[in-house]
């Protein structure tokens, strides 16, 4: 039984951390970054709840996908999540402004000249390119929760309703077995 019990606990671990992206299971690294109307949005300031952490860019056509199913968590959680999108340059003041009417996003977006993202993406030399939207999950205590690359497998986090089972997970955690 004991033995068992150590091979089902092994791989209840592995399953777990097959489950978050190659990003996950870090402290989440800091960053305060400006708005279009110049507002600071400060990691910290979101310590308590569940973040949503989107690097988009305003020409990709998964992130129209990606906002649309942020918007949606936003509305069926309310104030017991909070969405930050991240955009670099060559996006600017107008090209978002443009976006966020185009596609009603009600979030802020945030203007990053690159190292917000290099460092939540791991960018190195020798792993120069990421891929956009990336969207990462931080939990309340500000630790990286789970992260999403766009692909096959993960389209439904992106395009559907697939973000809210782990939305779920993160804010309804199960009791504690004694």
């Amino acid at each position: 039984m004991r033995i068992f019990s150590w091979w089902m606990t092994a791989f209840l671990l592995a399953a777990a951390a097959a489950g978050a992206g190659e990003l996950s299971g870090r402290r989440a690294p800091g960053f305060s970054l400006p708005d279009s109307k110049m507002r600071q949005h400060d990691l910290q300031d979101y310590r308590g709840k569940v973040l949503l952490i989107d690097v988009m860019k305003t020409d990709c056509p998964h992130c129209v996908f990606l906002t649309r199913a942020l918007e949606a968590a936003q509305a069926k959680y309310g104030s017991r999540i909070a969405v930050l999108s991240v955009v670099n340059p060559p996006d600017n003041v107008s090209s978002v402004q443009a976006y966020v009417s185009q596609n009603k996003v009600t979030s802020p977006v945030v203007f990053d000249c690159g190292q917000m993202a290099a460092s939540y993406l791991k960018v190195t030399p020798e792993r120069p390119s990421v891929s956009v939207p990336h969207l990462f999950v931080i939990d309340a205590a500000g630790q990286i929760a789970d992260d999403f690359a766009y692909g096959p497998q993960t389209r439904n986090i992106f395009e559907g309703q697939g973000l809210f089972p782990i939305l779920d997970r993160l804010l309804n955690p199960a009791p504690a077995r004694k």
